[in-house]
Protein backbone atom coordinates (compact mmCIF):
# COMPACT_ATOMS: atom_id res chain seq x y z
CA UNK A 1 0.00 0.00 0.00
CA UNK A 2 2.46 2.11 0.82
CA UNK A 3 4.29 1.81 -2.53
CA UNK A 4 1.68 2.43 -4.37
CA UNK A 5 0.61 5.81 -2.78
CA UNK A 6 4.35 6.88 -3.25
CA UNK A 7 3.97 5.58 -6.78
CA UNK A 8 0.63 7.82 -6.69
CA UNK A 9 2.55 10.66 -5.69
CA UNK A 10 4.98 10.48 -8.27
CA UNK A 11 2.50 10.23 -11.08
CA UNK A 12 0.84 13.05 -10.04
CA UNK A 13 4.50 15.43 -9.01
CA UNK A 14 5.56 14.75 -12.62
CA UNK A 15 2.36 15.18 -14.39
CA UNK A 16 2.40 19.44 -12.22
CA UNK A 17 5.80 20.22 -13.22
CA UNK A 18 5.07 22.06 -16.50
CA UNK A 19 2.33 24.08 -14.79
CA UNK A 20 5.24 24.76 -11.79
CA UNK A 21 7.92 25.98 -14.70
CA UNK A 22 5.64 27.28 -17.60
CA UNK A 23 7.96 30.53 -18.38
CA UNK A 24 10.69 28.31 -18.54
CA UNK A 25 8.87 26.12 -21.01
CA UNK A 26 7.37 28.82 -23.19
CA UNK A 27 10.88 30.52 -23.73
CA UNK A 28 12.23 27.40 -25.00
CA UNK A 29 9.88 27.13 -27.66
CA UNK A 30 10.82 28.26 -31.15
CA UNK A 31 9.06 31.22 -32.44
CA UNK A 32 7.77 29.04 -35.66
CA UNK A 33 6.93 25.57 -33.98
CA UNK A 34 3.33 24.29 -34.30
CA UNK A 35 1.46 21.78 -32.52
CA UNK A 36 2.77 18.13 -32.67
CA UNK A 37 -0.02 17.23 -34.55
CA UNK A 38 0.82 19.00 -38.32
CA UNK A 39 -1.63 18.97 -41.02
CA UNK A 40 -1.61 16.92 -44.30
CA UNK A 41 -2.12 20.90 -45.71
CA UNK A 42 0.19 22.07 -43.96
CA UNK A 43 3.58 19.52 -45.05
CA UNK A 44 6.51 22.42 -44.98
CA UNK A 45 5.68 24.30 -41.54
CA UNK A 46 8.23 23.00 -39.08
CA UNK A 47 8.20 21.52 -36.20
CA UNK A 48 10.49 22.52 -32.56
CA UNK A 49 9.75 21.60 -29.25
CA UNK A 50 6.08 21.68 -28.23
CA UNK A 51 4.70 20.62 -24.54
CA UNK A 52 0.89 20.63 -23.18
CA UNK A 53 -0.24 20.08 -19.76
CA UNK A 54 -3.75 19.80 -18.19
CA UNK A 55 -5.36 18.18 -15.23
CA UNK A 56 -9.48 18.26 -14.54
CA UNK A 57 -11.88 16.48 -12.44
CA UNK A 58 -15.10 14.84 -13.70
CA UNK A 59 -17.57 13.43 -13.17
CA UNK A 60 -17.07 10.11 -14.64
CA UNK A 61 -14.51 8.24 -16.45
CA UNK A 62 -16.07 7.43 -19.76
CA UNK A 63 -13.86 5.48 -22.82
CA UNK A 64 -14.57 4.15 -25.79
CA UNK A 65 -18.08 3.21 -24.94
CA UNK A 66 -17.03 1.54 -21.65
CA UNK A 67 -17.75 2.95 -18.26
CA UNK A 68 -14.26 2.83 -16.43
CA UNK A 69 -15.38 4.52 -13.09
CA UNK A 70 -16.99 6.95 -11.04
CA UNK A 71 -15.31 10.18 -9.68
CA UNK A 72 -11.75 11.09 -10.96
CA UNK A 73 -8.95 13.18 -11.23
CA UNK A 74 -6.94 12.90 -14.30
CA UNK A 75 -4.25 15.01 -15.90
CA UNK A 76 -1.01 14.51 -18.77
CA UNK A 77 1.78 16.39 -19.30
CA UNK A 78 3.10 15.52 -23.38
CA UNK A 79 6.49 16.83 -24.74
CA UNK A 80 7.77 16.49 -28.41
CA UNK A 81 10.74 17.21 -31.31
CA UNK A 82 10.33 17.40 -34.78
CA UNK A 83 6.67 15.45 -34.56
CA UNK A 84 8.12 12.79 -31.84
CA UNK A 85 6.06 12.94 -28.50
CA UNK A 86 6.22 11.03 -25.02
CA UNK A 87 2.91 11.67 -23.44
CA UNK A 88 2.15 10.72 -19.61
CA UNK A 89 -1.83 10.56 -18.49
CA UNK A 90 -3.16 9.50 -15.01
CA UNK A 91 -5.86 8.96 -13.58
CA UNK A 92 -6.79 8.84 -9.94
CA UNK A 93 -10.36 7.81 -9.55
CA UNK A 94 -12.93 6.02 -7.54
CA UNK A 95 -14.56 2.44 -8.69
CA UNK A 96 -18.09 3.02 -7.66
CA UNK A 97 -19.87 6.62 -5.92
CA UNK A 98 -19.55 4.45 -2.77
CA UNK A 99 -15.75 5.46 -2.76
CA UNK A 100 -15.11 1.83 -1.45
CA UNK A 101 -12.43 1.32 -4.14
CA UNK A 102 -9.58 3.30 -5.67
CA UNK A 103 -8.28 2.99 -9.35
CA UNK A 104 -4.58 4.93 -9.93
CA UNK A 105 -3.95 4.71 -13.72
CA UNK A 106 -0.95 5.72 -15.62
CA UNK A 107 -0.50 5.73 -19.16
CA UNK A 108 2.56 6.00 -21.22
CA UNK A 109 2.57 6.70 -25.21
CA UNK A 110 5.45 6.96 -27.32
CA UNK A 111 4.82 8.06 -30.67
CA UNK A 112 5.15 10.14 -33.67
CA UNK A 113 2.66 12.61 -35.69
CA UNK A 114 3.09 14.40 -38.90
CA UNK A 115 0.84 15.46 -41.93
CA UNK A 116 -2.12 13.97 -40.32
CA UNK A 117 -0.93 10.94 -39.28
CA UNK A 118 -0.13 9.51 -36.14
CA UNK A 119 1.34 6.36 -34.77
CA UNK A 120 1.74 5.34 -31.04
CA UNK A 121 2.20 2.59 -28.48
CA UNK A 122 0.59 3.34 -25.00
CA UNK A 123 1.54 1.42 -21.92
CA UNK A 124 -1.35 0.96 -19.60
CA UNK A 125 -0.55 0.53 -15.67
CA UNK A 126 -3.19 -0.46 -13.28
CA UNK A 127 -0.97 -0.49 -10.39
CA UNK A 128 -1.97 -3.79 -9.37
CA UNK A 129 0.61 -5.91 -11.11
CA UNK A 130 4.49 -5.95 -11.63
CA UNK A 131 5.45 -2.85 -14.16
CA UNK A 132 6.63 -4.94 -16.91
CA UNK A 133 4.23 -7.45 -16.55
CA UNK A 134 3.16 -8.09 -19.63
CA UNK A 135 0.73 -11.72 -19.20
CA UNK A 136 -2.63 -12.81 -20.59
CA UNK A 137 -5.48 -12.68 -18.06
CA UNK A 138 -8.89 -13.95 -18.50
CA UNK A 139 -11.96 -11.32 -17.70
CA UNK A 140 -11.94 -10.66 -13.91
CA UNK A 141 -8.49 -10.38 -13.52
CA UNK A 142 -7.08 -7.35 -13.07
CA UNK A 143 -3.37 -6.28 -15.58
CA UNK A 144 -1.69 -4.19 -17.14
CA UNK A 145 -2.12 -3.81 -21.52
CA UNK A 146 0.05 -2.43 -24.53
CA UNK A 147 -2.09 -1.23 -27.11
CA UNK A 148 -0.80 0.23 -30.54
CA UNK A 149 -2.56 3.06 -32.44
CA UNK A 150 -2.92 4.77 -36.37
CA UNK A 151 -4.85 7.60 -36.43
CA UNK A 152 -5.40 9.42 -40.17
CA UNK A 153 -6.71 13.17 -40.25
CA UNK A 154 -7.36 14.47 -43.38
CA UNK A 155 -6.48 17.80 -42.79
CA UNK A 156 -7.00 21.33 -40.68
CA UNK A 157 -9.73 22.67 -43.20
CA UNK A 158 -11.41 19.15 -42.49
CA UNK A 159 -10.46 17.90 -39.61
CA UNK A 160 -12.34 14.05 -39.71
CA UNK A 161 -10.40 11.48 -38.08
CA UNK A 162 -9.84 7.50 -38.46
CA UNK A 163 -8.30 5.83 -35.49
CA UNK A 164 -7.43 1.64 -35.21
CA UNK A 165 -6.34 0.67 -32.45
CA UNK A 166 -5.20 -3.06 -31.31
CA UNK A 167 -4.08 -4.51 -27.84
CA UNK A 168 -0.87 -6.53 -28.36
CA UNK A 169 -0.13 -7.42 -25.61
CA UNK A 170 -0.75 -7.99 -21.53
CA UNK A 171 -4.02 -8.40 -20.20
CA UNK A 172 -6.78 -8.97 -23.08
CA UNK A 173 -7.94 -12.67 -22.64
CA UNK A 174 -10.95 -14.72 -22.64
CA UNK A 175 -11.20 -18.67 -21.32
CA UNK A 176 -12.93 -20.42 -24.79
CA UNK A 177 -15.55 -23.21 -24.91
CA UNK A 178 -12.14 -25.57 -23.59
CA UNK A 179 -11.68 -23.30 -20.56
CA UNK A 180 -8.65 -22.63 -22.56
CA UNK A 181 -7.02 -18.85 -22.61
CA UNK A 182 -7.02 -16.72 -25.93
CA UNK A 183 -6.03 -13.54 -26.20
CA UNK A 184 -8.65 -11.39 -27.61
CA UNK A 185 -6.69 -8.94 -29.51
CA UNK A 186 -9.19 -6.37 -28.67
CA UNK A 187 -9.57 -3.64 -31.28
CA UNK A 188 -11.57 -0.64 -31.69
CA UNK A 189 -11.91 1.18 -35.17
CA UNK A 190 -13.34 5.22 -34.77
CA UNK A 191 -14.67 7.79 -36.61
CA UNK A 192 -14.19 11.30 -35.53
CA UNK A 193 -14.94 15.13 -36.84
CA UNK A 194 -13.76 17.65 -34.18
CA UNK A 195 -14.98 21.52 -34.83
CA UNK A 196 -14.18 24.32 -33.15
CA UNK A 197 -16.56 27.56 -33.83
CA UNK A 198 -15.82 31.29 -34.07
CA UNK A 199 -17.43 31.52 -30.14
CA UNK A 200 -14.82 29.47 -29.15
CA UNK A 201 -16.85 26.71 -28.89
CA UNK A 202 -15.84 22.66 -29.42
CA UNK A 203 -17.63 19.93 -30.21
CA UNK A 204 -16.69 16.52 -31.25
CA UNK A 205 -18.31 13.20 -32.54
CA UNK A 206 -17.34 9.89 -33.07
CA UNK A 207 -18.67 6.56 -33.41
CA UNK A 208 -16.25 3.30 -32.82
CA UNK A 209 -16.68 0.16 -33.29
CA UNK A 210 -15.54 -3.57 -32.98
CA UNK A 211 -14.63 -5.86 -35.52
CA UNK A 212 -14.43 -9.37 -33.43
CA UNK A 213 -14.70 -10.54 -29.87
CA UNK A 214 -13.15 -8.53 -27.35
CA UNK A 215 -12.85 -6.46 -24.15
CA UNK A 216 -15.45 -3.66 -25.69
CA UNK A 217 -18.16 -5.95 -25.25
CA UNK A 218 -17.34 -8.12 -22.36
CA UNK A 219 -15.30 -10.35 -24.78
CA UNK A 220 -18.81 -11.70 -25.78
CA UNK A 221 -20.67 -11.20 -29.73
CA UNK A 222 -18.87 -10.13 -32.65
CA UNK A 223 -17.99 -7.28 -34.44
CA UNK A 224 -20.40 -4.15 -32.98
CA UNK A 225 -21.07 -0.77 -32.58
CA UNK A 226 -19.82 -0.50 -29.28
CA UNK A 227 -19.83 3.80 -28.56
CA UNK A 228 -21.57 6.66 -30.07
CA UNK A 229 -19.57 9.89 -28.27
CA UNK A 230 -20.70 13.69 -28.50
CA UNK A 231 -18.48 16.26 -26.92
CA UNK A 232 -18.82 19.62 -26.05
CA UNK A 233 -16.31 22.22 -24.13
CA UNK A 234 -15.07 25.68 -23.69
CA UNK A 235 -12.20 27.23 -22.84
CA UNK A 236 -11.56 30.67 -21.01
CA UNK A 237 -7.71 32.13 -20.55
CA UNK A 238 -7.27 33.34 -17.75
CA UNK A 239 -3.78 34.79 -17.75
CA UNK A 240 -0.42 34.59 -19.89
CA UNK A 241 -0.25 30.84 -19.17
CA UNK A 242 -3.25 29.43 -17.80
CA UNK A 243 -6.87 28.27 -18.83
CA UNK A 244 -9.74 27.09 -17.79
CA UNK A 245 -11.77 24.28 -19.38
CA UNK A 246 -15.44 22.72 -18.93
CA UNK A 247 -16.32 20.04 -20.95
CA UNK A 248 -19.78 18.02 -21.05
CA UNK A 249 -19.94 14.41 -22.57
CA UNK A 250 -22.69 12.00 -23.62
CA UNK A 251 -21.72 8.52 -24.52
CA UNK A 252 -23.96 5.90 -25.94
CA UNK A 253 -23.25 1.94 -26.07
CA UNK A 254 -25.51 0.46 -28.73
CA UNK A 255 -24.40 -2.95 -28.27
CA UNK A 256 -25.37 -2.82 -24.41
CA UNK A 257 -28.33 -1.37 -25.33
CA UNK A 258 -29.29 -4.94 -26.58
CA UNK A 259 -27.90 -6.69 -24.18
CA UNK A 260 -28.81 -4.77 -21.06
CA UNK A 261 -27.95 -8.15 -19.00
CA UNK A 262 -24.50 -8.60 -19.61
CA UNK A 263 -24.21 -4.55 -18.97
CA UNK A 264 -26.02 -4.97 -15.42
CA UNK A 265 -23.50 -7.92 -14.44
CA UNK A 266 -20.22 -6.48 -15.99
CA UNK A 267 -20.90 -2.94 -15.05
CA UNK A 268 -22.79 -2.30 -11.88
CA UNK A 269 -20.97 1.12 -11.00
CA UNK A 270 -22.48 3.02 -13.86
CA UNK A 271 -24.14 5.69 -12.45
CA UNK A 272 -27.45 4.77 -14.52
CA UNK A 273 -27.40 1.44 -13.86
CA UNK A 274 -25.50 0.10 -17.00
CA UNK A 275 -23.14 1.63 -19.78
CA UNK A 276 -25.65 2.00 -22.25
CA UNK A 277 -25.80 5.15 -21.30
CA UNK A 278 -23.76 7.51 -19.67
CA UNK A 279 -22.75 11.44 -19.49
CA UNK A 280 -19.80 13.15 -17.90
CA UNK A 281 -19.18 16.60 -16.26
CA UNK A 282 -15.79 17.68 -16.35
CA UNK A 283 -14.07 21.08 -15.39
CA UNK A 284 -9.76 21.13 -15.86
CA UNK A 285 -7.45 23.32 -16.03
CA UNK A 286 -4.50 23.62 -19.08
CA UNK A 287 -1.17 24.99 -19.62
CA UNK A 288 -1.04 27.37 -22.70
CA UNK A 289 1.96 27.92 -24.92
Amino acid sequence: MIQRIKVVALTVLVGALPFLFPGTAKAAQPADTTATRTWLDDPHRKIGFTYDAWAQLQTNYIWRGLYVGGLSLQGAANVGYGGLYLDMWWNIGTDDYAFRHFQPEVDLTLGFSRWGLDLSAMYVYNFNRPFFDFNNYAPGQAGNGLEVRARYTVSSKLPLSILWATRVSAKDGYLDDKGDLQRAWSSYLELSYNHTFPSGVNLYGAIGMTPWRSMYTGYKGGATVCNIDLRCSRMWQVSEHCGLKLIGQLMINPYYLGHKAEADAAFSYSVLGAPQLNANIGFGVFLLK
